[in-house]
């Protein structure tokens, strides 16, 4: 399919500007636009932590700019677009993918390259192609028409990403494994450990001996797959409490918290056919 072709699909009409000095006036007062929203907003250059964060900060000074004035004109840069919105083509149906796309094989570590870094996935994908779409700040992989994982993207040359719940399954019967012993050093890193687990794993080889406190630690990881964060982190804490370190003492201490985070929002809720006095609190 020819690309002008693909682009009409998607309600977009490419055109050159009209060269030289007759079409000098056609895209100048962008780019003046752009010249502007840079010196006032990157200079200095921000120091921020991600390029999330950067984008939250784009987004509040756009919503700033809209109470400005272009020169002299008479509305600001909010009215205006007001005025031509309901002129534009609505937005299609589907998104127009604009990053680019690869088909990696995954090798028999369960990664992919990717621009000379690799990424996990999912050890069942081993020996299969994936489809990946390498955004700016992350990569998304897919099989078939699912998505099996999703990466920050890595910057640097020949990096390694690996995502501890993709080995899992491999690790539960060889906790030394390699690369899962690898993603399993980067968790920390990742956010994926609090301090609680630190200290119930910490814990759990003392009592277990390190291999097999690893091997705990890894099947309580696995209850993660069905139920939330919080309430695991929970569970540990009141298995560490009462000094159970496996992981058939975590999960129903995790379920008890589920329970009870469930029972507090039904309690907060009023009774059918009860009345609510809009005046109560009101002093």
């Amino acid at each position: 399919m020819r690309l002008g072709s693909r682009f009409r699909e998607f309600g977009i009409e490419s055109f050159y500007c009209r060269p030289g000095i007759e079409g000098a006036h056609e895209k100048g007062g962008v780019e003046g636009q752009i010249g502007y929203f840079r010196r006032n907003h990157f200079v200095p250059v921000p120091e921020v932590a991600s390029l999330a964060e950067l984008n939250e900060m784009v987004e509040q000074w756009d919503r700033q700019d809209e109470a400005r004035r272009i020169r002299a004109r008479p509305k600001t840069v909010a009215e205006y677009f007001a005025l031509e919105q309901p002129l534009l083509m609505p937005l299609p149906e589907e998104p127009f993918e604009t990053d680019p796309l690869f088909t990696p094989r995954v090798d028999s570590y369960g990664q992919i390259s990717v621009r000379t870094n690799r990424y996990s996935v999912p050890i069942r994908l081993i020996g299969k192609r994936v489809r990946v779409v390498l955004h700016a700040s992350h990569l998304v992989v897919h099989d078939q028409n699912v998505e099996v994982a999703r990466h920050e993207r890595l910057m640097a040359e020949g990096a390694v990403r690996l995502d501890l719940d993709h080995y899992l399954e491999v690790l539960v019967r060889k906790p030394g494994a390699s690369p899962g012993s690898t993603a399993l050093d980067q968790a920390p890193s990742a956010g994926r450990f609090t301090p609680v687990h630190d200290a119930w794993w910490a814990q759990a080889q003392k009592v277990h001996g390190e291999r097999d406190g690893t091997r705990a630690l890894i099947e309580v990881l696995l209850l993660g797959r069905h139920l939330p964060h919080e309430h695991i982190v929970a569970g540990l804490a009141a298995a560490l409490r009462a000094g159970a370190m496996t992981a058939d003492a975590v999960a129903p201490e995790a379920r008890k918290a589920a329970q009870a985070e469930t029972e507090a929002a039904l309690a907060s809720q009023p009774l059918p056919g009860m009345a609510v006095s809009l005046c109560e609190g009101v002093i």
